[in-house]
């Protein structure tokens, strides 16, 4: 009988993925299984402990980060963003997506909270990254894949950010990743004090998060993996070493991407929001994070990413049961350095898969697939 160590042995002894971390829980029951290596080299064995860089799985913990200050009452969520961001209070929008960075005419209305929450601020990428003012989120504000410590400050990145036109209306169109960086700077200025600090004492120490953050402390590095992406010779190329980095807090704490974390970390955030938010969140506030908030055209046109899917704050909503382990109502996000974390509150499962090879483009890979099938029939 196949169980969840065969599943991420299959893979890892194929190459190119070095080593997988797998949680598989439904309510008391869980399934940790941890294959390969965390390095390159093959000498540290991957281990349940292993601390992974998550990427894009630090968008959900952000949406929550948002939805405290706004049950804080310090925002709400139909709130104009100018008051904190005055940088992008009056945005730009080019004429045509297609069309030059400066042709351009005034936003219809300001960009919402709301609206950064559902990936409807207008800046973003769209399933064509060659036009020109997507161009810009790459080239000056470093957007991609994450490198912490090549990104300018906050302060900095939004003022660069202001001088970009958006792609699309406010509202108008779903568009990946940017929104997320911009809330990390919300919070930041909403809350007075640097983004590491807010979600260390508002989500990281209440749920007991004790390996997640944005940097790994010398005495944890034993535990971080190695970062790399495939390369033409089959073998992995060495993108991040664990004392690269991650080995000290960035200038920009990038809401989109920039934390570290373990399959526990991330099992005991997605008890949290299965619990209808206790002790963070309300009930209501869980809702509107684990809801489709995208109309069908809008679904259509980010079909590159979402596959179908519906977009909630800060991560995926499944909407149909297209595939097997497509259950409506599940919630969560994949990470470009090989992660995968969900939940699904029909059925009380948590899902989380960590890898350290980076995805080569914005769908899951096939161990992901073979993981949530995996899944779904046990």
């Amino acid at each position: 009988m196949t169980d969840l160590r065969d599943v991420l042995a299959t893979h890892v002894s194929a190459g190119p993925t070095p080593g997988a971390v797998a949680l598989v829980a439904r309510g008391d029951r869980v399934e940790v299984a941890a294959v390969g290596s965390a390095g390159l080299g093959g000498s540290t064995p991957m281990a349940r402990d292993s601390i992974f860089r998550v990427a894009s799985i630090t968008k959900p913990v952000i949406a929550a980060a948002v939805m405290v200050l706004v049950e804080d009452g310090r925002i709400t969520l139909d709130e104009p963003v100018g008051r904190w961001l005055p940088e992008i209070a009056a945005p730009s929008v080019v004429r045509t997506p297609a069309g030059p960075v400066d042709d351009v005419v005034p936003a219809a209305r300001p960009i919402t909270v709301r609206d950064l929450l559902t990936f409807r601020s207008g800046w973003g990428f769209p399933a064509d990254f060659s036009l020109p003012a997507v161009g810009l989120l790459f080239s000056e504000l470093k957007q991609g894949p994450p490198q912490p410590q090549r990104v300018a400050p906050p302060d900095e990145w939004m003022a660069v950010l202001s001088r970009i036109p958006l792609l699309h209306q406010p509202g108008e169109a779903w568009l990946y990743n940017t929104s997320s960086d911009i809330l990390g700077v919300l919070i930041t200025r909403v809350a007075g004090r640097p983004l590491p600090e807010v979600l260390a004492e508002r989500i990281f120490e209440p749920l007991g998060m004790a390996d997640t953050g944005f940097e790994v402390a010398a005495g944890k590095r034993e535990r971080f993996t190695s970062y790399c992406r495939g390369s033409a010779a089959g073998a992995p190329e060495l993108v991040d070493a664990p004392d690269g980095q991650w080995s000290s807090l960035p200038r920009f704490a990038s809401g989109g991407g920039g934390l570290v974390s373990t399959v526990d970390d991330l099992h005991a955030f997605a008890r949290m929001l299965l619990a209808d938010g206790g002790p963070l969140l309300s009930p209501a506030s869980v809702r509107q994070m684990t809801t489709d908030h995208l109309t069908p055209a809008q679904r259509e046109a980010s079909a590159l990413f979402l596959e179908g899917q519906g977009w909630g704050f800060g991560g995926s909503v499944d909407i149909t049961a297209v595939d097997p382990w497509n259950v409506p109502g599940r919630y969560g996000w994949i990470g470009g350095t090989g992660t995968a974390a969900h939940l699904t509150p029909s059925t009380g499962t948590v899902t989380v898969l960590l890898t350290q090879l980076e995805l080569t483009g914005p769908t899951p890979t096939a161990l992901m697939r073979d993981f949530w099938r995996y899944a779904a029939a046990s």
